[in-house]
């Protein structure tokens, strides 16, 4: 394997740098470090705040690494914090290689990344390859004429003879995918808002300039990439119309909805620029890939983007995160499309994160939401998978109401009141009870502070040997001390009304874990076991409401 390009380094970095390599390398860990691993997502925005402006920022990050180190995770994963004009709060990205001034410098995201590796956390950031911002450089020469250097870098195309759109695909955010721009005298696409025209990611010489960005954050010491909307990066050259969508039940609140996205996305093309990414990201010892894929195809293609070794390592899709019930059913069929066989790629899943409403609010009443978070985050941790934590689930968060006057989120704003706001799960960490802001800033934050929110707290559950967030390390821990949690076979057992009960399994381990879903107590009589975990009082026969227990069938444990 061909080392990386490193930047300058002090000697102890380089040695930080090398025992970091040999962690990856030991012949004693057969399994690479990101397989089981447990991720913790960081929305800079909404983290900490360093300067006072009510924005979180890099520097703020730095100094709360602690926390996230305490948790036991294994890396982070940073949502944007590119140079961008923030319509879309950093996923329209107008400078790929520079840091937005609201969250700092590149000289804060090198100290960011020396302070998690002196942690021995590793640092995903994420990559948006289907859109830029249209402040991007790239844009402004592609828009420019018909004929410069990057005038295929983007998707145009002629307007129909009545003067309408080429087609009649449909924006995730609504309304039409296409705007007219009269310096080309053309439609660009646009999947998102029209503000974040749409790369052509069939362009050979536009993948090579994405493939240098990787090369960038590479080089500067990052250990992977969660890539953004990644079967949004081609579409159909012929422009073909979209079928509408099968009947359903299930309320349309926007255009998008309306359409079977075939050719807007997901073309059968993608998977080579993938094969190229992961060319690149091989040359750098330990490096983790992990798409992002969302849609009605979702399954397949995220299978399709992660198979054999010459893909991305892993995918995640919306299983949980848009749900609108956790249930043993639900479990059961999102595992069993990710069997232990030769070939099939890594899942990874997430219950909560910066696009979904907080899972306690949205899965339990709020009577209940204690108890739930608890056996949620057992079941977490517990998956056939790698694992992500979204910041503040580690607290129990839940969904705040965000007036209408407080709305930052674009989709929200232009949906509303039929779109549930993504701004509900973006509101600051809260750090210290009682204290301004929750102790996230000095200033007014961009978002309001949840007044719940201030209970949960990070330093009143570190002084609760009962919190949530001491019982999230437990169970991080306890995943990191059996193999058969972090890479083992997963076979579901039973899947009946409330009741979920899976095996976990590695060598001449078998763990037995049971949930009880629901809000009514249950039993169940397994036919032996050692006690490993228990949460909400579950027992080797009963489980009371919304509880969970593992047990070992090894003897002497």
């Amino acid at each position: 394997m061909r080392s990386a390009r490193p930047l300058p380094r002090t000697r102890s970095e380089h040695v930080l740098q090398k025992l970091h390599n040999i962690a990856d390398s030991d012949p004693d860990t057969a399994t690479p470090w990101w397989k089981g691993a447990a991720i913790y997502q960081i929305y800079p925005r909404s983290f900490a705040d360093s300067n006072g402006d009510g924005i979180g920022d890099l520097a703020g990050i730095t100094a709360h690494l602690d926390h996230v180190a305490s948790l036991g995770v294994d890396a982070i994963w940073l949502s944007p914090f590119f140079k961008s004009p923030m319509k879309d709060f950093g996923y329209d990205v107008a400078d790929y290689r520079d840091v937005d001034p609201i969250f700092g410098t590149l000289a804060d995201f090198d100290a960011l990344i020396k302070r998690a590796h002196e942690l021995n956390l590793r640092v995903t950031i994420d990559q948006v390859y289907s859109h830029t911002s249209d402040q991007h450089a790239w844009f402004a020469e592609s828009r420019s004429s018909k004929d410069n250097p990057k005038a295929d870098w983007y998707v145009w195309a002629d307007a129909k003879p009545d003067g309408s759109p080429p087609s009649n695909w449909q924006s995730v955010f609504g309304g039409p995918a296409w705007t007219w721009d009269a310096r080309r005298g053309q439609y660009y696409l646009h999947n998102f808002l029209s503000s974040q025209p749409q790369l052509n990611g069939h362009n050979a010489e536009l993948q090579e300039a994405l493939l240098d960005v990787g090369r960038f954050w590479l080089d500067r010491g990052v250990d992977g990439f969660r890539i953004d909307a990644l079967n949004f990066a081609m579409h159909d050259p012929e422009l073909r119309d979209n079928p509408p969508a099968q009947p359903s039940n299930k309320k349309r609140t926007r255009s998008f909805d309306f359409q079977q996205r075939i050719y807007n996305q997901s073309h059968p093309d993608i998977p080579l620029f993938i094969e190229r990414i992961r060319a690149l990201t091989d040359e750098y010892d330990g490096c983790f890939t992990v798409a992002e894929v969302g849609g009605d195809d979702a399954e397949r293609e995220m299978k399709l983007f992660t198979a054999g070794e010459t893909h991305l390592n892993s995918a995640y899709g919306f299983n949980f995160l848009y749900a609108d019930a956790l249930t043993p059913r639900l479990v059961r069929e999102a595992v069993e499309q990710w069997p232990d066989v030769p070939g099939m790629g890594w899942p990874s899943w997430a219950f909560e994160n910066h696009d979904a409403p907080r899972a306690v609010s949205r899965w339990v009443a709020p009577d209940y939401a204690d108890a739930f978070a608890r056996m949620k985050m057992l079941l977490l941790i517990a998956l056939r998978g790698t694992v992500i934590i979204y910041q503040g689930e580690e607290l129990g968060l839940t969904q705040v109401d965000i007036a209408f006057e407080d709305l930052q989120d674009p989709e929200a704003i232009a949906n509303w009141p039929l779109t549930l706001s993504r701004d509900g799960a973006r509101t600051p960490m809260p750090w210290q009870s009682g204290a301004l802001h929750g102790g996230f800033s000095e200033s007014q934050p961009w978002l309001p502070v949840s007044d719940d929110h201030h209970p949960l707290a990070v330093d009143k559950q570190n002084e609760d040997a009962s919190s949530l967030l001491n019982l999230t390390r437990a169970l991080i821990a306890l995943r990191k001390n059996h193999e058969a949690l972090r890479s083992g076979r997963l076979d579901v057992l039973k899947a009946d009304g409330d009741l979920l009960i899976f095996e976990r399994e590695a060598g001449d381990e078998t763990l037995v874990c049971a949930f009880n879903m629901g809000p009514s107590d249950l039993t169940w009589d397994p036919e032996n076991g050692t006690l490993v975990q228990s949460v909400n009082d579950a027992t080797i026969r009963d489980l009371p409401a919304y509880s969970g227990i593992i047990l070992s069938r090894n003897q002497g444990e």
